[in-house]
């Protein structure tokens, strides 16, 4: 398999899924980009080095979830930004600045406030009281079965739809700039993905993620200074030039351009901050580390290096504005005719970057930076992987369905088995939803985190009042109203399905249905009388005492 995922690999380059940015629509099949092609070969194959060491030196069960909680705190800080740092906020969020200018950092800002909630209420808490997944925290001392099943529903329903819009934007970027067919694309997506999680564990996933991290914020870092140093690096010489350029003139540098409903620009703030900390492959990454103290580090450095990303996609933005509509070639049309035709040209606003990368650095900068950004996507698919992969294998498998009465070995080749099926899914996914617009799926998989995951999680460990019936129906009204508002929205109902007019009025639901999961775990608990609750409410001191201090045996359960 890894020799035939070399071979695959060799044909092509790719870029990422439309988390944040509009959707590529139909695209024509470009040259093939070989320098591209040379740059990712040379990460595919350094990467499966990795892979197959770390094969080696997987030996557990917390080996493959965890690493064997080895990893610094450093190096897990760059994991989790690599993690985190989906190509989609490279791409999308500069496409989306080009687009609309300074209302486009609506996305940056939400990405990254979410991280102080993590850094706060959770990292610390989650090392201490969890072992593998999530689950195993918010289940501490309440009913393993229910709460596991909620929680492994919450992160394969994230996990689903976060892969279907990497998948897509992948087969897509691929189509156009690698003059490679789509099955090609998501096929080697699938294929790579699937070597690096069900060989290398964690342990590999960590290292993909680590070198993805420091080759993007390298390659973002090189085309924001060298946008920088065409205007003197006087970033109001930049603004000036864009704004001049720019078809809605000084707009761009006002609020509303993007999202002018308050109601809708709330949602989506609350969305993408609160689901942050419900991100399944995200809080997989704290349990990867020895101590409480270095998963704090790890949080506080992460959001250093993703805040610092975020204003590198600020500075692309209004560069592709500056830069590529001041072109002779298309500066003659006037600014909306060039914004237009550089519209068509690019292959869509979300390909702004990797044509900037063209004007300031040449073919092979281009070549590099369109190398990182597949390099990007296949980070971020193995992380979602092996968090739908651990759901099925630790959180179903293990605990609910034997109870416990199993073996590691047993576990892990269940969790590897469970990475094949994922990636055979993803791959007949992403080849179905080929011609769909899957711009929603990431704003989905945000509301499913901030609703379902994010409640459960917050409620179990900050509340002494929670229970299992709680946090079951909490987690289930968060998660059925956070789809249906989704479908009822004007992305899916009329977009999507071509209805005429959307029966819920928000495209992001999070401002509605996190309240409503909150409300309902509150509400449940407090008239929750039986004794079990009783039992469960008072297991909170000793659940505080072990979240605070980490005594006790790691996993070890209340109940």
């Amino acid at each position: 398999m890894i020799r035939a995922s070399i071979l695959l690999a060799a044909i092509l380059l790719a870029g990422p899924a439309l988390a944040a940015g509009p959707d590529l629509g139909a695209v024509q099949q470009q040259a093939t980009n070989w320098p591209a092609i040379g740059m990712f070969m040379f990460f595919v194959l350094f990467t499966l080095g990795i892979t197959y060491k770390a094969a080696m030196g997987t030996k557990s069960a917390a080996d493959f979830y965890a690493a064997g909680g080895g990893i610094s705190a450093g190096t897990n800080s760059l994991a989790i930004a690599g993690d985190y740092m989906s190509a989609a906020s490279f791409l999308g969020i500069s496409g989306l600045v080009y687009t609309s200018g300074f209302d486009g950092l609506i996305y940056s800002t939400g990405f990254l406030v979410g991280w102080p909630i993590v850094l706060f209420l959770i990292a610390e808490r989650l090392r201490n009281l969890g072992k593998f997944t999530f689950a195993d925290v918010a289940s501490f001392r309440l009913d393993q079965t229910s709460i596991r099943i909620i929680s492994a529903t919450g992160t394969l329903v994230v996990v689903a739809f976060y892969l279907i819009a990497q998948m897509v934007g992948a087969g897509k970027l691929i189509q156009l700039l690698f003059g490679l067919p789509y099955l090609y694309a998501v096929v080697i997506v699938g294929v790579l993905m699937i070597v690096y999680v069900a060989f290398g564990g964690m342990k590999a996933t960590t290292w993909v993620q680590v070198i993805k991290a420091c080759l993007l914020l390298g390659g973002a870092t090189f085309m924001a200074g060298a946008v920088l140093y065409k205007y003197g690096f006087n970033p109001e010489k930049l603004f000036a030039s864009a704004v001049a350029t720019h078809p809605k003139g000084d707009a761009i540098m006002a609020p509303g351009g993007l999202v002018s409903n308050p109601i809708e620009a709330i949602s989506l703030g609350v969305g993408l901050m609160f689901g942050t900390a419900g991100l399944p492959h995200i809080l997989m990454r704290f349990f990867t580390v020895s101590d409480a103290q270095a998963a704090r580090k790890s949080v506080f450095y992460a959001t250093g290096l993703i805040g610092y990303f975020y204003i590198l996609t600020f500075i692309i933005g209004f560069g592709g504005i500056a830069l590529l509509m001041s072109d002779p070639t298309y500066f003659k049309l006037g600014p909306a005719g060039a914004f237009d035709k550089l519209k068509d040209m690019l292959g869509g606003t979300n390909m702004v970057a990797v044509n900037l990368a063209n004007a300031v650095g040449g073919p092979y900068f281009l070549g590099f930076i369109s190398a990182v950004a597949f390099a990007t996507i296949l980070a971020v698919v193995a992380g979602l992987t092996l968090a739908g992969a651990s759901a099925v294998s630790h959180d179903l498998y293990a605990q609910v369905i034997a109870r416990g009465r199993t073996t590691d070995a047993r576990e892990v080749n269940l969790s590897k088995i469970a990475a094949v099926v994922i990636g055979i899914v993803a791959i007949y996914l992403g080849y179905v939803f080929e011609n769909q617009n899957v711009a929603f799926m990431v704003g989905l998989a945000f509301s499913v985190a901030a609703s379902c995951n994010f409640p459960v999680l917050a409620m179990s460990i900050l509340w002494r009042g929670t229970t299992t019936w709680g946090a079951l129906l909490g987690g289930l009204v968060g998660l059925v109203s956070a789809v249906t508002m989704v479908v009822l929205s004007k992305a899916v109902w009329v977009v999507t399905l071509g209805h005429a007019m959307a029966i819920f009025p928000y495209d992001n639901p999070a401002l509605f249905s996190m309240p409503l999961a909150f409300a309902t775990i509150y509400v449940v608990s407090t008239l929750d009388k039986s004794r079990r609750a009783d039992r469960e409410r008072a297991a909170f001191e000793a659940q505080f005492v072990r979240s605070e201090t980490g005594i006790g045996a790691s996993g070890a359960h209340a109940h």
